[in-house]
């Protein structure tokens, strides 16, 4: 059964119901509610909703740049993603002393040479393909996500600085120490957030693992294709572990002070689902369970009816995730991957929704 589009489908309502009117950031205004929480079994199908059709290649595009420990939109704009777009393009406006013109042109136009020339945001995304040199100077974003997971900088001395690698830290110590409780990675870097160009909306996660009991180890290995149990085997436990069973599952929780709940929560509800699936597989334990804990949680005002509309949908079964990669055809720091790596079956779902995206 596919709990997680209904339980989405239930905060659009609770929102709605129960949310209060706000103003924000971008101007459009909100109803909002404060402090809920998401949950999903990974047992259950991977969480990738089913009530509107989710842009998956967009997503997993967008998860790999951040691990990549990446801040640039040119390796997401190459690989046909444009999450990011509208926020560097602003930034390049912003910067460079343009000024808008006429809504039916939809651009700006240059103060500093004089010239009539036009910048729109189409033409700037594909000046950050084709020019190198404009994507370095403009496709930066600031130390936003990958640069603190990758690359959280720290003052030795004043005459240098050292990085440090949360995600690769997080890996070693899962390894190592499994029953820790401080295995967690945070992008809400206070001295950073001025040079970032929007500060992180999910700010840090956790995870968390425990040990299988024999019976789900054991269900783990009937699973595997044709299994060969050896009657002779007196130690169960030592043999499952030398053929590779896992023995221990993984669960991870993230934090999210800001949430649009109709575009932004299904691509992080998503997203985290796959770093979990990734992180579990570098350190073989079992995902387990999903949880993100939700601060101000909103609906847009220009989302009203597109969430009256995913509520009245009928879930469909969710999809499972294969991971088409195998030991050695990655980098072990996980900065290798591509986004065919990871491959969907059976996803069924209903069309899309359109709604604007307000920052």
């Amino acid at each position: 059964m596919n709990n997680l589009d209904k339980d989405y489908q239930a905060l659009l309502q609770d929102i709605l119901d129960n949310g209060v009117t706000k103003s924000d950031r971008t101007g459009t205004g909100t109803i909002s509610v404060f402090g809920r929480q998401i949950r999903h079994k990974m047992s259950d199908g991977f969480p990738l909703l089913t009530t509107k059709k989710m842009a998956w290649k967009t997503m997993v595009t967008e998860l790999l740049w951040f691990l990549r420990g990446d801040t640039n939109i040119k390796y997401l704009v190459d690989n046909n993603c444009h999450i990011w777009d509208r926020d560097c393009f602003k930034n390049y406006i912003f910067n460079s002393e343009w000024i808008p013109i006429s809504s039916v042109s939809g651009g700006f136009i240059g103060t500093k040479t004089g010239s009539d020339e036009i910048m729109t945001q189409e033409l700037f995304v594909n000046k950050i393909k084709t020019d190198d040199g404009f994507a370095k100077k403009w496709g930066e974003l600031g130390p936003i996500y990958g640069a603190q997971w990758r690359g959280w900088k720290i003052n030795i001395n004043t005459l240098h600085w050292e990085e440090i690698d949360q995600i690769q830290n997080l890996i070693n110590e899962l390894k190592t120490n499994p029953d820790s409780r401080r295995l967690m990675v945070s992008a809400w870097n206070v001295g950073e957030l001025d040079s970032m160009t929007l500060p992180p909306c999910h700010y840090g996660f956790q995870v968390y693992t425990r040990e299988l009991s024999d019976d789900e180890r054991f269900r783990l290995y009937v699973k595997r294709d044709n299994p060969l149990y050896p009657l002779n085997v007196e130690d169960v436990d030592k043999y499952l572990t030398l053929i590779g069973i896992p023995t221990r599952a993984i669960s991870l929780m993230w934090n999210q002070r800001s949430v649009d709940t109709f575009l932004g929560l299904p691509f992080n509800i998503a997203s985290y689902g796959l770093l979990l699936e990734i992180i579990a597989k570098e350190v073989n334990m079992i995902p387990d369970e999903l949880i993100g804990n939700l601060g101000d949680t909103h609906l847009y005002l220009n989302h009203i009816e597109q969430a009256k509309e995913q509520i009245e949908r009928e879930p469909y079964k969710l999809p499972k995730l294969c991971m088409d990669y195998r030991e050695g055809e990655y980098d072990k720091d996980l900065k290798g991957f591509v986004p065919d790596d990871f491959v969907l079956f059976n996803y069924q779902s209903h069309p899309s929704i359109k709604a604007p995206l307000s920052n």
